[in-house]
């Protein structure tokens, strides 16, 4: 009896066999959690870093539990900043960057740790355009939309507005759909719109799990994308994102989160946050 099948089965099964070795192996000795900040900018082209923060959210990976978790705070609440005390959290990004160029995420991401007690590792920072292409790289998403949005006043980039509608239920988006559905608030408010952004990034994890797409990901990343995550840090973490892509563990500051500092201003309410954060962020 020949021995060609058998080596056939052999070369076929050795790279499914190695990589259930090493998936054991990323069991056995998970790498550490990694906290990610993640800055959606109110910049159109030409703007540059300078600018306010649209949407923040705080993206928890946990090997160790094979989980990934999303935070998002509302752009309208206050925290304690170094050297600035109490800010409007969307106005950290331009406090930082007019200290220094580029020092706009650090200083976010220290007043965060003293807020909320979570280090953010690394940031990812980018404007609409960048949006746009990213999810046009991978071919566009697909939502669930769950009910009707009508926004009359939806912003240009020219600044004027125009009409905007989503009805519910499930269909495709290019960069420029999923943006608009990302941004409209007028329907609702920051909250909803909030787990908007969440449902977008959820499905944009999705749309990464194929192959096929990643060269022109690299290419937006390389041009278009603020970022310090490295391509060694996307490799170690992949299969903890991977294995939860499309269902992220998610979490919105909303009314029932928030209280009031002394003088009036919206921030968060910590003893009601805490317990969240603290089992699924470092």
């Amino acid at each position: 009896m020949s021995s060609l099948p058998l080596l056939v089965f052999v070369l076929l099964m050795l790279p499914v066999f190695c990589c259930g070795l090493s998936f054991v192996a990323y069991l056995v000795v998970p790498p550490p959690p990694l906290d990610v900040l993640v800055l959606g900018l109110d910049a159109r082209e030409g703007e540059g870093y300078l600018t306010r923060t649209d949407s923040i959210i705080l993206v928890g990976i946990q090997p160790a539990q094979l989980r990934v978790s999303m935070l998002s705070v509302p752009r309208d609440l206050f925290i304690d900043v170094p050297g600035y005390g109490l800010q409007r959290i969307n106005t950290v990004n331009v406090l930082g960057e007019m200290e220094s160029q580029g020092y706009g995420p650090a200083l976010l991401a220290s007043s965060i740790e003293n807020s909320f007690g979570i280090s953010p590792d690394r940031y990812v920072r980018l404007n609409f355009q960048g949006f746009i292409d990213l999810v046009d790289a991978v071919g566009g998403i697909t939502i669930d939309v769950e009910r009707t949005i009508v926004d009359y006043a939806y912003p240009t980039p020219d600044g004027g507005t125009i009409s905007i509608r989503f009805d519910p239920g499930v269909q495709h988006m290019d960069g420029e759909r999923a943006l608009m559905y990302a941004r409209t608030r007028h329907a609702d408010d920051d909250y909803r719109r909030a787990e908007r952004q969440q449902q977008v990034l959820s499905a944009l994890s999705l749309k990464l799990l194929n192959p096929v797409s990643w060269p022109a990901v690299f290419s937006v990343l390389n041009r278009s994308v603020d970022t310090d995550l490295s391509i060694i840090d996307m490799a170690i973490y992949a299969p903890t994102v991977i294995l939860n892509a499309g269902r992220f563990e998610r979490f919105v500051i909303d009314r029932d989160y928030i209280s009031a500092a002394p003088n009036g201003s919206p921030i968060p309410d910590y003893a009601k946050i805490s317990p969240w954060i603290a089992e699924r962020f470092d």
